[in-house]
């Protein structure tokens, strides 16, 4: 953290890595808890579960719901299990798109896949017991003391990844492939898909926090715009970009002719509405201060990283 010449404390570009570092080893050590190892039949498909959540990834929405939650005290034990069941959804997510059905691939996060490691029918019940976990957790006592607050969570994340949310972008992603689709198409099949999640795990906080309807709103358009940048640099980077950096194939979307805003815009273009997007979203974070500054280094982040 610095302090500028008019006395407010800025972010500096090294802070967001390490904090980003710090609540990654927070969620996971909450994943390990959640979901323990275990010696009984079952005991495989957690060992699948625990290889398909924990020790890899960003944890990007996992830290959009920890720096939210901070922005209204929310204690960070509480925070850390919401973060964890949004882990344990797009983990779920990750595990079923990488199905031999849907995108057919096998690298995720610089490793096989789950279905690769077990095999498909663990990976098909691994992901499914992700999801039911994710949902299981929020209807807690220990997520929140107050269970309308557990059940808005549980709403809303139903919400962001079903048929109206990532499930439905799924869909559509996939009878998409080999067509042409235009920008407005392809801005709602990425919004369902990937973006939200990333706007729930951003509205989380506020939830948690019991925030004002307006404070709420402010963050929703923050994750909404910073999931659309999101998907925007993902474009990008499968074309301009490594497995080996990216943990994952690369080039699969011209190979498999997915809809993506490069395809529509090309490189530059997209690569402009990108950081459109990224400062549009920092903009949504005003009311909030100096207290938003990791969130307003986030959107930055979003279109610059290479992984």
């Amino acid at each position: 953290m610095t302090v500028a010449a008019d006395g407010i404390a800025t972010e500096t570009e090294e802070d967001l890595p390490a904090a980003m570092a710090r609540v990654a080893k927070v969620v996971e050590g909450a994943l390990e808890t959640l979901i323990p190892a275990v010696e009984e039949a079952e005991g495989r498909l957690i060992d699948a579960m625990r290889y398909a959540v924990l020790g890899g990834g960003k944890r990007l929405r996992a830290f959009l719901v920890m720096e939210s939650a901070a922005l209204f005290g929310v204690a960070e034990a509480c925070a850390a299990r919401v973060a964890a069941s949004v882990e344990m959804l797009h983990a779920y997510s990750l595990v079923h798109d990488d199905l031999p059905a849907m995108d057919d691939d096998d690298l995720r996060r610089g490793k096989p896949s789950t279905h690769k490691a077990f095999d498909e029918a663990t990976a098909i019940l691994a992901g499914d017991a992700l999801q039911t976990r994710a949902f299981e957790v929020l209807g807690e006592p220990d997520t929140h003391s107050d269970p309308s607050a557990r059940a808005e969570l549980v709403v809303a994340l139903a919400h962001a990844a079903g048929a109206r949310g990532m499930a439905g972008g799924q869909m559509i992603d996939m009878l998409a492939e080999g067509k042409t689709l235009d920008g407005p198409a392809v801005t709602r099949l990425q919004a369902l898909k990937t973006g939200r999640l990333i706007q729930y795990s951003a509205e989380a906080g506020a939830i948690l926090g019991r925030a004002s309807t307006h404070q709420r709103h402010l963050l929703a358009a923050y994750g909404r715009d910073i999931g659309a940048a999101f998907q925007i640099a993902d474009d990008l980077l499968d074309i301009e970009s490594t497995a080996e950096e990216m943990g994952k194939t690369a080039g699969k979307d011209i190979a498999q002719g997915k809809a993506t805003m490069v395809a529509v815009l090309g490189v530059e273009r997209a690569r402009a509405q990108a950081d459109m997007l990224a400062s549009q979203a920092a903009a949504h974070l005003d009311a909030f201060g100096p207290r938003a500054a990791n969130l307003r280094a986030l959107a930055a982040f979003v279109v610059e990283r290479r992984s």
